[in-house]
């Protein structure tokens, strides 16, 4: 017969056994949640680091992009948008609208986004031409090629040179003020960025004013390696005649603020009697 100190022993040992099983049930309990969530973590390092694996695959490595040879088409949008160069909503400014030569505006879709075409400006102190760059200044390069179908730019002075800090000829302007142009503007594209000098000798930008979004007929040729903030179109390259810019440069300038003796109109006027663009052609 059984006494009850053994009973009592019994009892105590299954309660000690209990605790021990339960203690055991929570560690294994701890662990379990442990190892989920380490899990979680690590899947979720694996999915970002395919990600990044992908994103670097797709794009390209930044470190890199600078040195890798230019894409074949434009960055740019699909659509070239001409904004009108006088808000309509705005009171008449009669001043600007003496500068505006309204020719209309280009079509909407269909330039060209490939390839490189001619321009070629035809002053009276010699022939220059330039390749432009279709591939990533198509708006330019669309707006260019209205304007010249146009004549806009035949019979049109060449209004600025600079001939101290920054080294251009400045034209496009059918008013001769600095102000004139067309009846709209467009986006900026092909910007040099990080490139030094950003305007080299031979590159033919677009001028614009301070405000994005303004670019529009007048342009400059570079005749000697120009630092600027990298705010302006590249067109395109002279190819020949920059000679020609450079002689006009070393005639010197007349300028239009004494304090100012590097800036102001060319000494040797500088006229465009045409100015054409030819089809775009494959490189």
């Amino acid at each position: 017969m059984t006494s009850n100190r053994d009973r009592q022993q019994r009892a105590a040992a299954r309660a000690k056994l209990e605790r021990e099983m339960t203690l055991r049930a929570e560690a294994a309990q701890r662990r379990r949640r442990l190892q989920a969530v380490i899990g979680a973590g690590v899947a979720a390092f694996l999915v970002v680091a395919v990600s990044v694996v992908l994103i670097v695959t797709l794009t390209g490595n930044d470190k890199n992009k600078n040195n890798a040879a230019a894409p074949a088409a434009s960055a740019t949008s699909t659509n070239c948008a001409w904004k009108p160069k006088i808000d309509p909503s705005a009171a008449p400014d009669p001043e600007l609208q003496k500068t505006i030569k309204d020719v209309g505006t280009p079509p909407a879709t269909g330039e060209p986004r490939s390839g490189t075409q001619t321009m070629t400006v035809a002053a009276n102190v010699g022939t220059i031409e330039v390749q432009v760059d279709t591939a990533h200044a198509p708006c330019t390069a669309a707006s260019f090629t209205y304007l010249a179908d146009k004549k806009f730019f035949d019979n049109t002075p060449c209004h600025r040179m600079t001939t101290e800090g920054i080294y251009v000829l400045q034209c496009g302007d059918p008013s001769g003020t600095g102000t004139g142009g067309p009846s709209y503007e467009f986006a900026e594209e092909n910007l040099p960025v990080d490139k030094r000098p950003s305007y080299p000798a031979g590159t033919v930008a677009i001028a614009k004013t301070q405000a994005p979004a303004t670019s529009s007929s007048q342009f400059f040729i570079v005749y000697k390696d120009t630092q600027l903030p990298a705010d302006y179109t590249v067109l395109g390259k002279v190819t020949k005649g920059l000679d020609v810019v450079q002689k006009v440069a070393d005639a010197g300038v007349t300028p239009a603020d004494p304090s100012n003796p590097g800036d102001g109109a060319p000494k040797t006027a500088v006229t465009i009697q045409s100015l054409t663009m030819s089809a775009p052609v494959q490189s």
